[in-house]
Parts: structure tokens; C-alpha cells; sequence
């Protein structure tokens, strides 16, 4: 059997049926605990309803098999508290089966008070409306199906209710002030739940939106990566025919004569030697030069030689590195991290080339990165969208995807990207990534 192709659109499929499935479950579980929740009112009103028809109006009701379905409620109540407080992932069949037990004790109710002919038989719209609201459509019908067969019996089987059908006297009937109670107790909890459900469900929506635009900017960035890994395949071989060409053209007497050629043929090389160092780190980060792009150091080693390499390899007038992490750590990095760190660096200097500032800090566990500049800063639009692709206002194609990459690859590493406006002038980028992302768990043995 041929193995499946993984494209990269499946597996933006897989990342986009995962994400429905996490924020159906997470929305599952807020409706459960309203679900709980709706059922300790429906304790306390059917304790109120009980001693309220004995003790008010005199109407001689089983006690006992009706106070023993209300414990059967209140045990079920306890444990599915207990179980979903520790469970966070709730299902649409458990749903399902936890408005199937309310149902149960509601007709169990019924049964041992008058059946059809009590005005509280009502209530059974309120467990109709809410399975159309949380459940999915075969359950939602499954569970109207449920009730009308409980209703169709309880209006033939069901020990009888003293309580005259004496409608003629309006108001001061007991049925119609029956009914009028069971209204107003449904419209109360209708408008109370629903809301909030529906709050919950257009939650889950956003979030559900919010990580399917995640996927797709993941999806963004690994075809960008592919075609750069590309890029630096093809890019090899005229590199190093460029390299021998200047090396034949710094040895020809022609040249060797020249002051002014050979410098500028130094620089060319320099260059060059730049140009197969960052072809070399995007191979490395692919994987590819190795059986793994990732190496051994320590943070504060890291930080100082990548602000070194950064500043010896631009033309910025000033560079302020300060470096207050305290005590050092061993870490295990990639090219990725230290290219999303010289694309917020590459940033600044574009937008301020006479002055530069990065500052390192611990705080709270997480690695701080902060890149300043003196430069106009983030334009209000590019601010409020930062991180998102060819967001920029530098009009040129292409401009926009250096931060969209930092942020992705932030990401990526349990962490986050920041951007402001300072009050003196100048933007600030911040990076905050957990240490315990970087650190270098366990020593080889």
C-alpha cells in the first residue's frame, strides 16, 4: 500500500479539524457547567413547588418516591460536577445524555403528580429549546422524539393530582395560576441560559476563527520556508563560483597592483562570505546540513554573539546591547531563533540607522527581548495588525513578512511578540519567550 502524501494542505486540513475539535469540547464543557448549574435551580424549585402544594394549598402529594427522586437529582448533580470539574473535554453525546437524565427525573415528577394534567408538564419545552440550542440536529430531533413519548404517556399513566381543571374561574384557578407560574419560570430561565450559551457558543466561534487564521498563517510560513530552503539550494553553486572568481581576481597581477581593487574586492568577498553564511543557516534550520539544526550553549553566550555578529555585519552609527539576564543558563537553540531576532534588529536599523538599543532581561521564568529604535515609529493601521502578513507601509513588494515571521516563530516557541510607540520617539519590539523552551532539559550521559 503507497504511503499518504502529507501536502502541506492536508495538513492544514488536520490543524483546522483539530482546532473544531479542541473549541467543541472547550465550548462542550461551558455548557455543561451551565447545564449544572440550571439543574441546582431545578432543585431548589421543586422543593419550593413541594412544600409549597402541602403547605400552602393542601395538596396531599407522595412525599416520599418524590423526595427520593429528588436526592436520585441532587447525587447525579454532585457527581457530574465533580466529574467535569476534572474533565474538560465534554462531547456532544454526553449532552445529550446528561438532558436525557433530566428529562428522566422530570417525567418521574410528573408521574407522582397528576401526569399531563399538571400545568408544570410544560417544562418540557424548556429541555426541547435547550437540545436545539446544544445539541447537533439528529440529537436535537432524537430528543423531541424522547419527550413526546414521555408526554404521550404521562397523559395515560400517572397516580392523579387532587387539583380541580376549574379553568371558568380564571385567576383564581390553581391550574391557571399553575400555568402562569410555570410560564414566567421558563421565560426567566430561557432568557437567563440562553444568553449565556449563546455567549458561549459565539465565543467558541471566534476562537475557532481566531485559530483557523493561526493555521493558515502557520501553513503561510512553512511555504515560505520551503521556498527559501529552495532558494539556498539553488543560490549554492553560484556562490561558490562567485568565490573562486574573486580568489583568481585578488591573485592576478592586475589586480594584486591595485590598492583600491583589492579593497573593494575584500569587501566583495566579505560579502559573498555573508551571503553563504545566511544560505548555510537557512539549510541548517531546514534540517538539512545535518541531522539537526540546533546547538548547545549557554543564553548569555548566545545574546552576546549574536549582538557581535549582528553589529560587525551593518552599517548602524550606534548599537546598545544590555545584557541583565543574571545568572546563565544552558539552552539548546536553532538558526530560527537567532534569524527572528536579527529580523527585529534588521527592522530598527532600517528604521533607524544612526541608533539601535536591545536590551535581554529574565522576568518570571520568560526570556526578554527588547529592540528600540529612534525612528517614526509604527504607523497606527500597522500597529493594530502586527504580525499579520505584507502588513507594512514601506510599499515594496514583499515588506511586512519580517514581523509576521518573528511572530510566527515566537509562536511556535511557547512565546509572544509585543510592538509599541515610545513616548520619546521610536518603536519597541518585545519578545518573550519561556526559558523553559530554550533551557537544555537533561545532560547527555
Amino acid at each position: 500500500m503507497p504511503p499518504t502524501t502529507e501536502t502541506p494542505e492536508r495538513r492544514f486540513r488536520l490543524k483546522e479539524r483539530a482546532a473544531a475539535a479542541g473549541v467543541e469540547f472547550a465550548a462542550g464543557h461551558k455548557n455543561m457547567m451551565q447545564l449544572i448549574q440550571l439543574r441546582w435551580f431545578a432543585v431548589i424549585g421543586q422543593l419550593t413547588t413541594i412544600a409549597g402544594a402541602n403547605l400552602v394549598y393542601d395538596i396531599r402529594l407522595p412525599l416520599v418516591p418524590m423526595l427520593q427522586v429528588l436526592a436520585c437529582l441532587i447525587a447525579f448533580n454532585v457527581a457530574s460536577h465533580l466529574r467535569w470539574h476534572e474533565v474538560r473535554h465534554v462531547r456532544n453525546t454526553e449532552l445529550f445524555m446528561a438532558l436525557l437524565v433530566d428529562v428522566a427525573i422530570l417525567t418521574s415528577q410528573l408521574y407522582l403528580s397528576g401526569g399531563a394534567t399538571n400545568p408544570f408538564a410544560f417544562l418540557y419545552l424548556l429541555q426541547v429549546i435547550l437540545s436545539a440550542v446544544l445539541l447537533r440536529p439528529t440529537y436535537a430531533w432524537t430528543f423531541v422524539l424522547v419527550t413526546v413519548v414521555c408526554m404521550a404517556g404521562l397523559s395515560r399513566y400517572y397516580l392523579p393530582l387532587p387539583l380541580a381543571l376549574d379553568h371558568e374561574r380564571g385567576i383564581e384557578s390553581l391550574y391557571v395560576q399553575g400555568l402562569l407560574i410555570c410560564f414566567m419560570l421558563i421565560a426567566a430561565l430561557l432568557v437567563f441560559f440562553i444568553t449565556r450559551i449563546t455567549d458561549n457558543l459565539r465565543a467558541g466561534d471566534a476562537q475557532l476563527a481566531n485559530l483557523r487564521q493561526r493555521a493558515a498563517e502557520e501553513e503561510h510560513v512553512v511555504r515560505m520556508g520551503l521556498l527559501a530552503s529552495g532558494a539556498a539550494h539553488e543560490l549554492g553553486t553560484p556562490l561558490a563560483t562567485l568565490s573562486v572568481i574573486l580568489g583568481d581576481w585578488k591573485r592576478m597581477p592586475e589586480f594584486s597592483r591595485n590598492p583600491e581593487l583589492l579593497e573593494e574586492i575584500g569587501e566583495m568577498q566579505a560579502q559573498l562570505k555573508r551571503c553563504k553564511t545566511i544560505v548555510s543557516g537557512i539549510l541548517l534550520s531546514a534540517g538539512e546540513t545535518r541531522g539537526e539544526s540546533s546547538t548547545r550553549t549557554t543564553l548569555r553566550t548566545f545574546l552576546d554573539e549574536l549582538a557581535r555578529e549582528w553589529q560587525a555585519s551593518r552599517p548602524v552609527a550606534a548599537f546598545e546591547y544590555d545584557n541583565r539576564i543574571g545568572a546563565d543558563l544552558t539552552i539548546v537553540f536553532d538558526e530560527t531563533f537567532k534569524q527572528m531576532v536579527c529580523n527585529v534588529l534588521d527592522n530598527a536599523r532600517e528604521a533607524s540607522p544612526a541608533w539601535v538599543g536591545m536590551e535581554a532581561l529574565r522576568e518570571d521564568g520568560q526570556l526578554v527581548l527588547r529592540v528600540t529604535d529612534r525612528g517614526p515609529g509604527f504607523e497606527p493601521a500597522v500597529l493594530a495588525q502586527v504580525g499579520k502578513p505584507y502588513n507594512s507601509t514601506k510599499g515594496r513588494p514583499g515588506s511586512g513578512l519580517g514581523l509576521f515571521l518573528v511572530v510566527n516563530v515566537a509562536r511556535t516557541l511557547g512565546g509572544t511578540v509585543a510592538a509599541r510607540n515610545r513616548p520619546e520617539g521610536g518603536a519597541e519590539v518585545t519578545i518573550r519567550l519561556p526559558l523553559a523552551t530554550l533551557a537544555l532539559e537533561k545532560e547527555s550521559a
